[in-house]
Parts: C-alpha cells; sequence; structure tokens
C-alpha cells in the first residue's frame, strides 16, 4: 500500500521540503528534455566548497537524531547499528582493517566516472555521504546494482556481487532497501545537475559521462519507486541548500523522475497473476476485479505518465479511463505485479 499512496503524492504533484517561492517556476508544465534543460538551468552554478570542508558539511548534512553520523552503509533503519561514528577528528580515516575502525567522504557517483579531482563534481554534496571506510574501500568504484548471489556482505546487509538485473551482469554493490531511493535521486540529480558539462567524462560501465545507460536508469527509477523520499533526505535537502545554494530536484518533486524519464511500472510476475479482467468497450477501460484481494490499479499513457488510479475491492467492476489512445494498465498487490497494454 506504500507505493499506491507514491503514486498518490506524483499525480497530485506534492511538493517536500523547505522550497524558496519561485524557485521551479521556469520548470512550471514542461516534460522530458525541455524539463530535464529547465530543471539543469536552476541547479547549475552551484556554490562548490573545498573537499576538507565536508567533514563539516556532515555535521549538518548528515546527522542522525542522536548526534552520531549517518552512514548509509552501516546504518539499520529501526534496529540497532553495528556501530556508530562522532564527528569527530578520531573518528575520520585514516587507515583501516575492517569495518567499525572509521569513516570516509564516499562519492556514491565515483570520482573515477567523472575524472578524479575536478571542482565541482568532486565536492558536490548531493553525491557525497560519509561511510564506513571499509566498506566503503569493498564497494570501489563498482555501479550499484542488486546482487543475486554475493560475494560479501556488510554487518548492516549491503552487498557485493554479481548483478542479476536486467541489463547488467558485472559486479554491483547493492545497499539495503532502506536507502536505495536516496541513492537512484543523487544519481538522477546528477543527470541534471551535469547536463551538458560532461565532456571528457570517462563513464563506466553505468553511465554515459553524466547520464545513466538503460540498464541504469531503469534500475534508479526502481530505487526511486520502491523507496520514496523520506524525511532524512527532505531535511538533507535543505542543509545542502543552506550549504550550495541549489537543491536536488527529484526530493522536492518526486513526480519530475516520471514527466523526464518514464514512470517505473513494475516487471511482471509471470508465475504469481493477479486474477483480474481488463479490456475496452464504448470507448472506456473496464476491470473487473475477480480476484478475493484488494487491488491497487494504475493506467499510464504512451509517454510513462500516470493518468489515473484507483483501489478496487474484491470483486469490484469498474470504468477508470475514458479517453482514446494507447495505455498501460498495471495492476498490484502485496508486492506482486501485472501490466498489460489496452487500446481505447
Amino acid at each position: 500500500m506504500r507505493k499506491f499512496f507514491f503514486f498518490l503524492m506524483l499525480i497530485a504533484s506534492v511538493s517536500y521540503g523547505q522550497i524558496p517561492a519561485g524557485y521551479y517556476d521556469s520548470a512550471e508544465g514542461l516534460t522530458g528534455t525541455a524539463l530535464k534543460s529547465a530543471l539543469h538551468e536552476i541547479i547549475n552554478d552551484h556554490d562548490a566548497q573545498t573537499y576538507d570542508y565536508l567533514h563539516v558539511a556532515f555535521e549538518t548534512t548528515d546527522v542522525k537524531s542522536n548526534g552520531k553520523v549517518w552512514d548509509m552503509y552501516s546504518d539499520i533503519p529501526g534496529g540497532t547499528p553495528p556501530y556508530e561514528y562522532s564527528f569527530t577528528s578520531s573518528d575520520q580515516c585514516g587507515s583501516y582493517g575492517g569495518e567499525g575502525d572509521c569513516y570516509n567522504r564516499e562519492h556514491s557517483w565515483p570520482k573515477s566516472w567523472f575524472g578524479g579531482e575536478v571542482s565541482p563534481m568532486y565536492s558536490d554534496l548531493f553525491h557525497l555521504v560519509p561511510t564506513d571506510g571499509y566498506v566503503n574501500g569493498m564497494r570501489s568504484n563498482y555501479p550499484f546494482g542488486e546482487v543475486g548471489s554475493a560475494d560479501w556482505t556488510s554487518e548492516n546487509g549491503s552487498k557485493l556481487g554479481n548483478c542479476n538485473f536486467p541489463g547488467y551482469s558485472g559486479t554491483v554493490f547493492e545497499p539495503i532497501d532502506d536507502f536505495k531511493g536516496d541513492f537512484a535521486r543523487n544519481y538522477l540529480y546528477m543527470t541534471v545537475r551535469y547536463l551538458g558539462e560532461d565532456s571528457g567524462w570517462p563513464g563506466s560501465e553505468m553511465t554515459d559521462g553524466a547520464q545513466l545507460k538503460t540498464w541504469g536508469l531503469n534500475l534508479m527509477k526502481k530505487w526511486d519507486y520502491e523507496d520514496p523520499v523520506s524525511q532524512k533526505e527532505i531535511d538533507r535537502n535543505n542543509a545542502i541548500y543552506d550549504i550550495q545554494n541549489n537543491r536536488n530536484p527529484f526530493i522536492d518533486h518526486p513526480e519530475y523522475v516520471g514527466e523526464i524519464y518514464g514512470y517505473y511500472i513494475g516487471i511482471e510476475n509471470p508465475v504469481d497473476q493477479i486474477n483480474c479482467d481488463v479490456y475496452s468497450a464504448e470507448g472506456k477501460i473496464i476491470i473487473n476485479n475477480v480476484s478475493e484481494k484488494e487491488i491497487s490499479v494504475w493506467v499510464f499513457d504512451c509517454m510513462g505518465r500516470a493518468v489515473a488510479m484507483k483501489e478496487l475491492s474484491s470483486s469490484e467492476r469498474t470504468e477508470i479511463f475514458s479517453e482514446k489512445g494507447i495505455f498501460l494498465v498495471r495492476l498490484g498487490f502485496d508486492g506482486v505485479f501485472s501490466t498489460c497494454k489496452v487500446v481505447v
């Protein structure tokens, strides 16, 4: 049900955080490449900080409620982390021999992907986070991904191993589910902030310059969808704005992901299909829920935009859309999804 309400927020274009009045005015009403370009003009030319200053910045951008460092490679939301760090020089790396020794500055978008110590990317807080030094070292500059069989697992459950997400099978690093959306929106920020400014970037198995390859974009859209914007991200966005004078638009406006790149509509489960009849009649999409479960329904147009949504009770039949065109109808319950095409 969490995902259903997230789509409700997308359609309603709800904004988050303390967004300055008029900040996104020039992007209003735009979609696709026009929106992407407008957002670039809004957030570029930020106030770049020195790399040394990042440790000071982390004290406001990445602080937990108990005053400790918020390390997404060791934290266990709702549980007890295996270790925590304080904002002291003695907890900063240095050398390390294992987890829990020290924390350092992680380029979640690895610096080798944009050429190393190059300003302003090298110190851009929107992709730099404090993390355990040993886990950071294990991650190296591998892409993010979803691991099938893990070769190594951190104390909080982050994994290293071969990717089983469609489109890539090399070695990847997979953070825990609670923070996948955070990293996805960091990456989407990079695609907009450095749009047209990536000449000479070496790229990677996941990226072409500042843009994500198809499999990488699909993965980031999936993570963005499955792990919606959190209060942690909202607070971090506001704190970075106070430092860099720019914002992450995908935190302020989650609907921008779909309006630029198309909404993530899930991967059909071929085994456990949802028992629902979907067809068009008299210029309308008809859905008949013949199962004993409540079904969530989303309708997307051919551009990937969510245009309608509804929840169907058991045995309920409804007409959920009435315009002509080609649509994707997505049905879901309990983490199981099925998608079909309907022509009206």
